[in-house]
């Protein structure tokens, strides 16, 4: 441990290309290895800053320290080495059918932005950003993607942001122009991928997080270099993308097999091998004595014709233990009841599961890269229930 960890600012807009030599380096393993943290929010960089030590020694064969999107509790950093970075995006390219050029619409100190500078970088091109500091403007990404180059292009977006580009028929005209849109971050509702389908949109479902590289698991199938099994219905993933552990945390559970990383993530492998994710093992719901897995809840409910998003979560209940409640936003122009939503779950799946509580809401909070920010929507569902 001859090095230290030194903190590399992500902007955002124009700015991007000023990380782009540094992060070559961690790609071919011969820079420092970085911390990256947000330009745009100052507080949050002090969190990781105060949590992950830059200056303090580092492994040398560490490129990246990568933090979980939670934000919560202390912030995890995956220690990250080249190889495994060139793994990732080597195998991405060979997925998607070749290398290309990248359009940048993600914050660039999550994983799944940083993955959108390294896969250019591996691919000799330079990306195209579209700005996203002051929210993510669909109409946008018809100029971004006329601005892009070469024989193939892709991008990466998180399901909220698809859900947006298709609202708007000149985002969505945009997107089908591309040769691969990858999906993460969160779960895609079947109904949007169909839809994003049927508008010529070549959408990737992607699975992976911060320990993994980012995405690893695309359409239910391993990239090459990844395994997968499901021990007791959680995934496990290891190969040559997983991380070598967490810079604060040396004797975590998730990394005590090595090579291989304990997710929280629940799911299973059908007889062609492809993995399938029912839900997050810490957000199961215990109700009445029941487990009621969340997403697999929202998977009904997202078939419902009014429903545009929806996020599923258990409150505090006397008698129960915890009670399912939802969270929607609704299709323009519909006000969906609880009663209409229940019986939607019902017609699918145990009484137990169906909501005991609605929230209807404009928009629904995310954190990190895109993820539903079940804190914030757990509080806003007690205050309106108090």
């Amino acid at each position: 441990m001859s090095r230290t960890l030194r903190t590399l600012q992500m902007p955002t807009g124009a700015g991007v290309s000023e990380v782009l030599p540094h992060l070559r380096q961690a790609l071919d393993g011969s820079g420092p290895a970085w911390l990256p943290i947000p330009t745009t929010d100052r507080r949050e960089a002090a969190r990781l800053s105060d949590a992950l030590k830059p200056g303090d020694p580092i492994d040398d064969e560490v490129a990246l320290v990568v933090t979980t999107s939670g934000t919560t509790g202390i912030p995890k950093g995956a220690l990250l080495g080249a190889e495994a970075l060139r793994a990732s995006g080597n195998a991405t390219h060979e997925r998607l059918g070749g290398p290309g050029s990248w359009l940048l619409a993600l914050p660039t100190h999550h994983i799944a932005g940083i993955q959108v500078l390294l896969r250019s970088i591996l691919a000799g091109t330079e990306p195209t950003v579209l700005d996203v500091s002051g929210g993510f403007l669909p109409e946008a990404l018809a100029g971004a993607v006329g601005a892009m180059r070469g024989p193939r292009r892709y991008s990466a977006l998180v399901p909220t942001q698809l859900i947006k580009s298709l609202d708007s028929p000149i985002a969505a005209k945009a997107l089908a122009e591309l040769d691969g849109v990858l999906v993460g971050g969160a779960a895609t509702p079947v109904p949007i991928y169909e839809r994003a389908l049927d508008m010529g949109i070549k959408v990737v479902r992607t699975y992976g997080m911060s320990e993994t590289c980012g995405g690893c698991v695309y359409e239910g199938l391993p990239l090459n270099g990844t395994q997968i099994r499901v021990e007791d219905g959680r995934i496990v993933i290891g190969g040559s993308m997983v991380a070598r552990g967490y810079r604060n945390l040396p004797d975590h559970p998730a990394f005590a097999e090595p090579g291989w990383f304990r997710t929280e993530d629940a799911g299973s492998i059908d007889a062609d091998g492809l993995l399938s994710i029912t839900g997050r093992l810490d957000e199961a719901i215990m109700t009445g004595g029941l487990l009621v897995i969340p997403q697999v809840v929202e998977a009904v409910l997202s078939t419902h014709p009014a429903i545009r998003e929806c996020i599923v979560l258990g409150l505090p209940d006397e008698r129960l233990g915890q009670r399912v409640a939802v969270a929607i936003v609704p299709v323009d122009g519909t006000s969906p009841t609880l009663d209409e939503l229940r019986a939607h779950v019902v017609a699918e799946l145990d009484s137990i599961a169906a909501p005991r509580e609605l929230a209807v809401l404009s928009e629904i909070p995310l954190r990190g890269p895109g993820k539903p920010d079940r804190a914030a929507l757990r509080r806003l569902l007690g205050d309106a229930t108090r």
